[in-house]
């Protein structure tokens, strides 16, 4: 939350509950005041949700909705973690609008050993490619390589604006807005170690990178690389195979790898390294209909410009 608002576009907004039995639960979540938004969390900021002592239960989201629900704001909108939707479902408010997500999770029971065991043999098959093609992994707590993502993410932005057919600009545009380079410093100058950014070098040139945000769990935040170089697919397995085990030796009951939406090849590439799919929803609650002309607007633009989802 620190890192977030001190971007300056949101506020802190979070709430504190006590419930019966004196069990406490936080919902961090910030606000666009001018605006009359709240998010849990804003877009592009991953995971949110309700956070309570001894998990979170259904009744724990019935009593969060019902405070939420006496609130007028313009527009609310909730991502919780995915594995916790059986919680969401049992206590969800009906005047919130539930929206179909899709997120893959590994499960890093068992340690190193078992997520190896678990990654397809493809997999297993690149990650020693790039340990003999002599591919080199740093791990980055500071925020020193930031510079190192964000060039990466660029040369990403300028690939996939290619391939959908998206004007070059408009896609740069979207990216600014969504994932400045203050974002990513904010996050390494806030989080400390949590803040974990490994890199992959071949022949001494950067050609993927990983975002690891690291607490119970391990997030990934941004996993991008360089296309044009050769050995950048085997380069990425053994950067995210080495994100996994330091995940393991953390102590993380999970390794989150984002949102997958409705891509099967992204699915298919995330299930290569033992995640399993967990469908879940995002809930919001809007005065005006926001979310519809937004898509809408979406819409039109992507068949003016061609886009090819």
């Amino acid at each position: 939350m620190d890192a977030l608002t001190s971007l300056g576009r949101w506020v802190d907004a979070t709430r504190f509950y006590e419930m019966s039995g004196g069990r406490l639960a936080v919902l961090p979540i910030a606000r666009r005041a001018r605006l009359g938004v709240e998010a849990s969390p804003p877009h592009a900021w991953g995971f949110g949700g309700l956070v309570a002592e001894g998990g979170v239960t259904g009744e724990d989201v019935r009593v969060m909705f019902a405070d939420l629900d006496l609130w007028p704001r313009l527009r609310w909108s909730i991502r919780p973690n995915a594995l916790l939707t059986a919680a969401w479902e049992q206590g969800v408010s009906p005047q919130w609008t539930p929206v179909p997500r899709l997120a893959h999770v590994i499960d890093l029971r068992g340690g190193s050993d078992a997520a190896w065991a678990r990654l397809h043999k493809d997999v297993r098959k690149r990650v020693r490619r790039a340990e003999r093609l002599g591919v080199e992994i740093e791990c980055d707590t500071t925020g020193r390589l930031v510079p190192v993502l964000h060039r990466l993410l660029q040369r990403s932005i300028i690939h996939w604006a290619s391939s959908q057919n998206e004007p070059v600009r408009l896609a740069q545009l979207r990216a600014r807005r969504r994932d400045p380079i203050e974002k990513f410093q904010a996050m390494a100058t806030h989080l400390g170690s949590q803040f974990r950014l490994w890199v992959a070098r071949h022949e001494g040139r950067p050609v993927a990178a990983n975002l690891i945000l690291q607490g119970q769990n391990a997030h990934t935040t941004r996993l991008v690389m360089d296309r044009d170089q050769a050995a950048t697919g085997c380069a990425t397995s053994l950067l995210e195979w080495h994100a996994i085990q330091d995940a393991c030796r953390a102590g993380c009951g999970h390794y989150h790898m984002g949102e997958s939406g409705s891509s099967t090849s992204l699915a298919r590439s995330k299930e290569r390294f033992g995640a399993f799919g967990q469908h879940y929803f995002e809930y919001r609650r809007e005065r005006l209909p926001l979310s519809v002309i937004d898509d809408w607007a979406r819409s039109a633009v992507k068949r003016v410009v061609g886009f090819k989802d």
